[in-house]
């Protein structure tokens, strides 16, 4: 497996590529003198830089054998007319770097230790001529010895604080993933939702088409035969008949304005939600005649399924208290205030017990939809005492 392109690896490799071209040239020029020897010592270290190209990172056995290949080359230029002893330096400095990539704590030690011993018995095995510069020569020696193993050491230290630090940043990248994954996830369940409320939403309107539109045209139906039927003998009674089918041939037809507003894909058509929310207030008071306040603070852009969630709600709210609740007062608030949106939705009509009203589809659908985005939703509501439907949308994460 290649070495991984983190650019601090990048650096390690290209410090790497230094090192044995340094070696390389105190080889050739420390002294010069052209023989296969050289050649040799070139090839060797050449040799032990290719490997660098491709490391083992899965068997134990394959990181076995390349370590014991490494030492294997260093072995092998080890004669009276080897590798200086500052190339070998350098070739065991390399060694415990890679080392550093194939194992863990301990194999990196073990490595470390099998380098200053193999340094060390090449130091001591070097014969000293003349004799007379025996004392300096040992000096020299221990210097050595005690610059490599420093050298050895940091190396390894500086190398393990760039592994901690890749892995951080590997584990930090793969949770990014994660999470942006896990946050499409729960978009696209919240889009599910959605439709499901949706499809739901379009069955119920089918039944109250069915239930109340058919309902009102059928009594429409009765109230126009009636008309007939006394329009000769009492012009009175056939005028009250006409007025009651005038009437409920409004009632229906506010009915299907109603649905079809429902029914509609995108309510908002590319409007704002403020002025979407004003236009159905406004139409609620006109054909209701109840009396209707309202206090809207929308002072930035939300997002598509967020103006579809809250226009629904306060639509489907409204159309159950046309329906149900006998009221004559309507409060609606809708205002944002620290990453949170809140809506409330209050009437002063009859009121229920919400423990006895569960299963409703209008009730389920909104409380769907707020569920669907994160939020909250609750009902307050007593008999005689009117309701209040309160929904809070926290905007954090939907507006990323």
């Amino acid at each position: 497996m290649v070495r991984p392109s983190y650019q601090s690896f990048r650096l390690l490799l290209y410090l790497e590529w230094l090192l044995l071209a340094t070696a390389v040239l105190m080889e050739i020029l420390l002294p010069f003198e052209l023989s296969w020897h050289l050649l040799e010592r070139i090839f060797i270290i050449a040799a032990f830089g290719l490997m660098g190209l491709r490391l083992p990172t899965k068997k134990l056995a394959e990181k076995l054998l390349y370590t014991s290949v490494e030492f294997g080359l260093i072995m092998l230029a080890v004669t009276p007319q080897g590798l200086t002893i500052r190339s070998l330096f350098l070739l065991c400095l390399v060694l415990v770097m890679r080392s550093c990539l194939l194992f863990e704590r301990k194999g990196q030690l073990i490595v470390l230790s099998l380098t200053l011993v193999s340094y060390v018995m090449l130091l001591v095995s070097r014969p000293i001529v003349p004799a007379k510069l025996k004392v300096a020569v040992w000096d020299w020696r221990l210097s050595s010895l005690l610059l490599y193993s420093l050298t050895l050491v940091f190396a390894l230290l500086l190398i393990n604080a760039l592994l901690a630090e890749w892995q951080s940043r590997k584990q930090l990248e793969i949770a990014h993933q994660k999470l942006e994954m896990t946050h499409e996830q729960l978009r696209q369940y919240a889009l599910l939702i959605e439709d499901q409320a949706t499809l739901q939403e379009r069955n119920r309107i089918a039944r109250e088409i069915h239930d109340g539109l058919g309902h009102t045209l059928a009594a429409q139906t009765i109230q126009m035969n009636n008309a007939l039927l006394f329009w000769q003998s009492n012009n009175d009674k056939a005028l009250t008949f006409l007025k009651q089918a005038k009437q409920l041939g409004a009632e229906a037809l506010l009915e299907i304005r109603r649905s079809v507003s429902v029914l509609r894909s995108n309510p908002l058509q590319g409007q704002s939600l403020e002025s979407v929310i004003e236009k159905l207030l406004k139409d609620f008071q006109h054909n209701t005649g109840i009396e209707l306040s309202s206090k809207i603070n929308l002072p930035l852009s939300l997002p598509t399924e967020v103006n579809t969630t809250v226009y629904r709600i306060v639509q489907e709210s409204l159309t159950n208290i046309y329906k149900h609740a006998q009221a004559t007062a309507v409060t609606v608030q809708l205002q944002h205030q620290a990453g949170i949106l809140d809506l409330s939705i209050e009437d002063n009509g009859k009121g229920f017990n919400p423990t006895q009203n569960t299963t409703g589809f209008g009730l389920q659908g909104m409380r769907e939809r707020a569920l669907a985005l994160g939020g909250q939703f609750h009902l307050h509501s007593q008999p005689a005492k009117g309701c209040c439907v309160c929904v809070s949308l926290p905007l954090s994460n939907l507006l990323l």
